[in-house]
């Protein structure tokens, strides 16, 4: 089980990572097996193949992660951090307040990644 400060280290990457616009390294700390659920409650996204094209959607230069608050680590293999998630479309700005969770392997790449967020809670100006 990875420890919590790899956890972290890796959740924080992932944000970096993303507002760099770096698909191939937010794609690099997920597993082979991953899975992403975003948002909780639609078809989970499986395999790595899968997830590099939900990515290359999302991951456009246009959509950017600001961390809400010190990402929580956990006794386990996982670890959750709140966010605002903004991006623009059709000339409108959209704010979602999300929690997402992740959960690790034992080499310390995302197994899970669960993005928790409904239509209410979207923003757009």
């Amino acid at each position: 089980m990875p420890q919590e400060d790899v956890i972290k280290t890796v959740m924080k990457q992932y944000i970096d990572r993303f507002n760099q616009d770096d698909v191939e390294g937010v794609l690099s700390l997920f597993g082979e097996e991953a899975t992403v659920e975003d948002p909780v409650g639609s078809p989970a996204v499986e395999g790595k193949s899968a997830i590099a094209e939900f990515y290359k959607k999302v991951v456009n230069g246009n959509t950017r992660i600001r961390l809400e608050g010190p990402i929580r680590g956990s006794h386990g293999n996982s670890g959750a951090m709140a966010l605002q998630i903004t991006t623009s479309a059709e000339g409108k700005t959209i704010s979602i307040p999300v929690i997402e969770v992740m959960t690790f392997d034992e080499q310390g790449s995302i197994a899970s990644m669960k993005a928790y967020w409904g239509p209410g809670d979207m923003v757009i100006k």
